[in-house]
């Protein structure tokens, strides 16, 4: 119930800090995940495929600069051997990016993900969500390009675990994850 009141508050601030911006887009978005895990014990993890989907706001600072926060839920987690590792999160990345008059952007930022779900599936499927820690903090960082004529644009980023995500206090683990994904800003303006 806490992480909900967080994201909710997370989600307000960042829309009432940026209510004078001249021009503000609402979008949706949908992608492909792949993520590990990175330890400080060489426990080798192999990537998990993964979907992501979610909302974005698009705000303009000005005609170069713009603030990306979103709301994203992102099934990530990693696999070895036949074993994978299902981690479910609600992310909240707020990116700043720099945009180039074709189109183009550059985009970076942190992001904050909330665990909603862990499960270690091998046959059967076992509830692991008390072996992680219930926050993921990171850097997000990639380019994106949109075409303004169609309002759908696409997006890759990868995202940089920098907290340990596990309750072991034997070992360090971190996330790393690339994300390809289209996008659609509604009623979109340039």
């Amino acid at each position: 119930m806490k992480y909900y009141l967080i994201t909710i508050l997370t989600v307000l601030v960042m829309t009432v800090g940026t209510v004078n911006a001249q021009n503000i887009n609402i979008g949706t978005k949908i992608g492909l995940n792949s993520y590990t895990i990175n330890n400080d014990n060489n426990n080798g993890f192999d990537s998990k495929l993964g979907l992501h989907a979610g909302l974005l706001g698009h705000i303009h600072l000005d005609a170069q600069f713009a603030l990306q926060p979103e709301i994203v839920y992102s099934m990530q987690g990693a696999k070895s051997g036949n074993t994978n590792f299902n981690l479910d999160y609600i992310n909240i990345p707020v990116l700043v990016q720099y945009m180039f008059d074709n189109g183009f952007r550059i985009q970076a930022g942190p992001q904050i993900g909330f665990l909603v779900r862990a499960k270690a599936e091998n046959g059967a499927s076992q509830d692991i969500k008390d072996d992680f820690n219930s926050i993921d903090a990171g850097l997000s960082f990639g380019v994106s390009y949109i075409h303004t004529p169609s309002s759908f644009g696409i997006d890759a980023r990868y995202n940089l675990g920098l907290n340990d995500i596990s309750e072991s206090s034997s070992v360090q683990s971190n996330s790393r994850g690339l994300q390809v994904g289209i996008f659609y800003l509604f009623n979109h303006r340039h």
